[in-house]
């Protein structure tokens, strides 16, 4: 009872402090530095705590996710996926942003720019429409079947761009197909000039609660070469959900 006892009290410290090394676990229980590396490595072991960044720092693991279960995700998902989306967009060479649905749009949450990004441009905090944007297409091809309806019918899709798909039929073939393939893509739908492509982010019961995308400029980041790079971003999208929990 003891050792659970303690196992909770770190657990504890670190949802207090954040981050905190093995001689700072030690005075917090007031047991030796032995006992709480012996600690912090069985609770590591089962996913429930992490090593940071900094070397001999640990933080709360993705494991604590899987327990809560019904935990909400939103705050977490940012965090949890900003280091897969620095490898992505390293390996993709565009901007990768992470997007929720609120209402009727997606807001994008969180950004990190690729090597290859020619402007500056921040989405961060940005309300996109969910027919024209890579994100929203996924956001919406996840809904459960009366959601989607309901946001989709009796509305006017508006035409952004000469490409903005703004028949319904036609904008449900294509999120039936992001249900089949789990990519979705957008040539220069929301802007002239800009590509995109989405992947669903799940959550500890399966649930697709957030999209990650990888945007570009047409002339470098096509149709094409969007097709080739999808096994990358899905990836990428599969990696955030199992630190989100999901285990599917």
């Amino acid at each position: 009872m003891q050792s659970v006892d303690r196992a909770i009290s770190v657990l504890e410290i670190l949802s207090r402090r954040g981050e905190a090394g093995v001689s700072e676990v030690a005075a917090e229980i007031d047991v030796h530095k032995s006992t709480a590396f012996r600690l912090l490595g069985a609770l590591e072991a089962r996913g429930l705590v992490e090593q940071a960044e900094d070397r001999g720092k640990y933080r709360l693991g993705f494991g604590i996710i899987r327990l809560a279960g019904g935990v909400s995700t939103q705050m977490d998902v940012t965090q949890r996926a900003r280091p897969v989306c620095h490898r992505l967009a390293e390996e993709i060479g565009e901007t990768v942003n992470i997007a929720v649905l609120r209402s009727a749009y997606a807001v994008n949450l969180d950004q990190v720019r690729g090597p290859s990004a020619v402007t500056a441009y921040n989405w961060v905090g940005q309300i996109t429409p969910l027919h024209a944007t890579s994100s929203g297409k996924v956001l919406l091809a996840y809904l459960d079947d009366n959601e989607r309806s309901r946001l989709l019918s009796g509305v006017h899709l508006e035409s952004l761009t000469p490409r903005t798909v703004t028949d319904v039929d036609k904008l449900q073939e294509q999120l039936a197909e992001v249900r089949t393939t789990g990519c979705a893509y957008t040539l220069e739908e929301l802007e002239d000039g800009l590509n995109a492509m989405a992947a669903p982010i799940r959550a500890y019961h399966g649930e697709v609660v957030a999209a990650v995308s990888a945007s570009g400029p047409a002339y470098r980041f096509s149709g094409e070469r969007m097709r080739e790079l999808a096994p990358v971003l899905i990836g990428g999208a599969e990696e955030i959900s199992r630190r989100l929990g999901y285990a599917g």
